[in-house]
């Protein structure tokens, strides 16, 4: 008699492990932030068009670069956090970022000339793990007066402080 309740047990645990395995949560994509103000709301309100909320299906590890310590340590505790992403705004957080780590992806914003900082090999094919975008590009300086004069009739000159 038990041998039959053992195999009963062995067969049923086998019927019901796959669909327990199934219902098990997967893990939450985290993504981390480095940046020296942390506009959360922003972030939040942008994830949530998405349909990303915080602690139901992201996790956010926020690290703001203008507290005590360095920006360097800050970008480390991201990568042991293993998290997914990392979001660093300005040229120091995009440095330490990618010296922390050459796997995790980094998105840059507010960073200045990523070409001649060395982030990107060229804003078409950016290369390695640092993406994002930059308004302080001397390459898009050009096509920005272009832009200006196309716009502006008659726009002989331009000054910029």
């Amino acid at each position: 008699m038990r041998r039959r309740e053992f195999i009963t047990f062995v067969g049923g645990a086998a019927a019901v492990w796959p669909l327990a395995a199934r219902a098990q949560p997967e893990r939450m994509p985290r993504i981390g932030v480095l940046a020296p103000t942390i506009h959360e709301g922003a972030i939040l309100q942008g994830l949530r068009e998405l349909g990303y909320v915080q602690g139901k299906n992201v996790v956010i590890e926020y690290r703001p670069t203008d507290r005590t310590g360095t920006i360097a340590d800050f970008a480390a505790e991201l990568v042991r956090l293993n998290v997914d992403v990392i979001i660093a705004t300005g040229s120091q957080a995009v440095r330490a970022a990618r010296q922390a780590t050459q796997s995790i992806p980094i998105v840059m914003t507010a960073a200045s000339d990523p070409i001649g900082t060395g982030f990107v090999a060229s804003l078409a094919r950016p290369g390695g793990n640092v993406t994002g975008n930059s308004l302080l590009s001397p390459e898009l300086s050009g096509k920005r007066l272009a832009l200006l004069s196309e716009i502006v009739n008659g726009l002989s000159r331009v000054a910029a402080l």
